[in-house]
């Protein structure tokens, strides 16, 4: 069986590489065409295009990484089924749920290789490729609103006209209100800039405090602002929740907590992070059953394609659910794992039924 193993982890992994290098070119080559659209605004290239999806595509390996495992992995036992080797193992004494259990084996490399890009290797590129796009194209990063980027922090309220790529800013406003959301304070500065030893400190600062009836106005050089933000966690704009790291996603939502904010995209997105790994075993117990089902007309075309439905129908779950629980405020943990949940279901559920034929 350790040869059998062997044979069967490296036809599945080589199967898999095959279909994510396939996926990583067809998704890279859009991307591209999408980046067309941004040429010559600013000093934005074709080099510049280039260098922006280069980055990029870890995060996409990582996004498409279940789907490869499932029709790569299908595509494998397919083709044992096809040649009658999974005839030969049964007969041999494996039963299914020893060749399941080789075959979640193999699904933990898949579990921890998804992991590390997800965490490690993803989220720091993506970053670097949106700050490398938005120096291409001379521009600051884009805020959902015109006023500006609004953040709370506590008892200020903080406006931020523009956050440039390296995550310094300009046009800060500081809004310092007491318990009782009378208006004690406000700072107006022409940029800030961050250092991990001092924290931000503001420059050009006219400063206005209301003191009873008075006011006070005052022009200051510089300012400290004494936050718990860090560029890391403005710098969230960059990137999209789904592509950011556990960790970072964790401290921005305890942070939007501690301000009374809402927190339903990032909780959704820092449980998927945590649990998407996972969706590669339920991906590699669900392509058992297809190989083992009527084993003696294997099409391995059709049960490829089959495996691709299935992939573009787990992804677009994926997206579906998300989205749905942020708007209708379903349990963040509930909207992150029900779709690889129904696919858990429907593995047992074939894997079953295969078992009492």
């Amino acid at each position: 069986m350790k040869t059998a193993s062997r044979y069967l982890r490296r036809e599945i992994l080589s199967s898999t590489l095959l279909v994510l290098g396939a996926f990583l070119c067809l998704f890279t080559f859009f991307d591209f065409l999408a980046e067309l659209e941004e040429l010559g605004k600013g000093g934005y290239q074709i080099k510049h295009a280039f260098i922006f999806v280069a980055l990029s595509i870890p995060s996409r390996a990582y996004e498409i990484m279940p789907i490869a495992v499932l029709i790569g992995s299908l595509f494998a036992l397919t083709q044992f089924a096809r040649n009658s080797e999974l005839t030969v193992l049964r007969a041999a004494g494996v039963s299914t749920l020893r060749l399941m259990g080789e075959l979640l084996k193999i699904g933990l490399i898949f579990v921890v290789t998804t992991f590390v890009v997800g965490e490690y290797v993803a989220p720091p590129l993506e970053r670097v490729a949106q700050k490398w796009r938005l120096r291409s194209i001379n521009a600051s990063v884009p805020q959902e609103l015109r006023t500006g980027m609004w953040i709370r922090d506590g008892r200020l309220f903080v406006n931020v006209s523009r956050v440039l790529p390296d995550t310094s800013l300009e046009k800060v406003k500081i809004f310092e209100f007491d318990e009782a959301h009378r208006l004690l304070s406000m700072n107006l500065a022409e940029k800030g800039a961050y250092s991990p030893a001092q924290g931000w400190l503001l420059t050009d600062v006219v400063q206005t405090r209301f003191v009873g009836e008075r006011i006070e106005t005052a022009r200051l050089p510089a300012l400290r602002w004494g936050s718990e933000l860090t560029p890391e966690m403005i710098s969230v704009v960059m990137v999209t929740p789904e592509r950011m790291a556990i960790g970072n996603l964790y401290q921005y939502t305890q942070h939007l907590k501690a301000n009374a904010q809402r927190t339903g995209r990032y909780e959704v997105a820092f449980w998927k992070k945590l649990m998407y790994p996972l969706a590669a075993l339920v991906m590699m117990g669900l392509a058992l059953p297809f190989a083992l089902g009527n084993q003696r007309s294997v099409n391995v075309g059709a049960r490829v394609l089959m495996g691709v439905m299935l992939g573009i129908t787990f992804y677009l779950l994926n997206a579906l659910f998300s989205n749905l629980g942020i708007i209708n405020n379903w349990p963040a943990f509930l909207s992150a794992t029900a779709p690889s949940l129904m696919f858990f279901l429907l593995a047992v559920g074939m894997m079953w039924t295969v078992d009492r034929r």
